[in-house]
């Protein structure tokens, strides 16, 4: 890619694709669209698969709520006495696999949230991810008396095709995108104009490749592993990790008029290094968690580590 493409970082680290060729599989389909290979392999830096999670259809590689098995002689966790309900587990061994998303190769990841509590307190402690690798000696635990154990279901799995906010394809309902196209280049800012200008310089097929992407792999999931990181939520760490760098004296103080310049640059170098966990589609008025984690402690199994934020859906 070129050096004024708008990348930042240690690249975009977007995970494709697995050892079934998936990447093959979508440089045949783009070559025979008429697309050149180095726009077929600019466009697939950006492209990520996750993972749709979906009750019934296939075999099952998880389930959502119901009671955890976890190893003997741990107790349930929690938030001081308030325990905390299991959203999902997942038997990773069971689990497509993504280049790039190094999820443990066998194990079971569980995710547990009092969503409520989590979505009025920002402090993560109302959220929680334990990993239990094979081999570990487990026991279904018993739901502390009061707690409410959700209803367990199982899951199967289907790949799906992410690309980053400002790559997505808009419609009347993403007023991000309406803003986006109706903005004057003189209104943008200059990361935008840079974004804007790497798109119609360097990716002219972008409706063809970004509509290729979903039909091959066109989960809708209401829950999906891996993928981009929630927008909000990597809105926030950028505005943080800056305030935080204003603070220690590492960046000279950003005027005021700069900070949403800033920020979006943040943000953009921020997608290299974060990752979607597990996230939860948006409905109205129910609540809804992602958790996000950073590429190299996923790597390294420190799932301790992952960010929950929940939200609360309004109509």
């Amino acid at each position: 890619m070129p050096t004024n493409t708008p990348t930042a970082g240690p690249g975009w680290k977007g995970f494709i694709f697995s050892g079934m060729d998936h990447q093959g599989e979508f440089r045949r389909a783009a070559v025979a669209l008429g697309v050149s290979s180095d726009e077929i392999s600019r466009f697939s830096q950006h492209l990520r698969l996750s993972i749709g999670l979906s009750v019934g259809g296939g075999s099952p590689v998880g389930q959502f709520g119901g009671l955890p098995r976890l190893p003997v002689g741990m107790t349930w966790p929690s938030a001081g006495d308030v325990p905390l309900p299991l959203l999902l587990s997942v038997d990773c061994g069971a689990l497509p696999r993504v280049d790039g998303f190094a999820l443990p190769a066998d194990g079971t990841l569980l995710f547990f949230v009092n969503q409520e509590l989590d979505c009025a307190d920002s402090s993560g402690r109302y959220a929680r991810v334990v990993y239990v690798p094979d081999g570990t000696e487990t026991a279904v635990a018993e739901a502390p008396s009061s707690m409410r154990v959700r209803e367990q279901l199982d899951v199967s799995a289907e790949l799906g095709a992410e690309l980053p906010l400002w790559l997505q394809e808009g419609d009347e309902d993403e007023d991000w995108h309406e803003f986006w196209e109706d903005l004057d280049w003189e209104d943008m800012s200059p990361f935008q104009q840079q974004l804007a200008r790497y798109m119609e310089r360097d990716l002219p097929h972008l409706d063809e490749l970004r509509a290729l992407a979903h039909d091959l792999w066109p989960s809708g999931a209401g829950v999906a592993i891996g993928g981009y990181a929630d927008d909000e939520v990597i809105n926030s760490i950028a505005e943080q990790t800056l305030a935080g760098r204003e603070k220690a004296g590492e960046i000279s103080a950003i005027p005021t008029a700069k900070w949403y310049s800033h920020v979006e640059k943040e943000k953009h170098r921020l997608t290299s290094e974060w990752i979607s966990l597990v996230s939860e589609a948006r409905v109205y008025e129910e609540y809804c968690t992602s958790f996000v984690i950073r590429h190299d402690d996923l790597a390294a199994a420190r799932v301790d580590k992952a960010l929950a934020v929940t939200n609360f859906e309004a109509p």
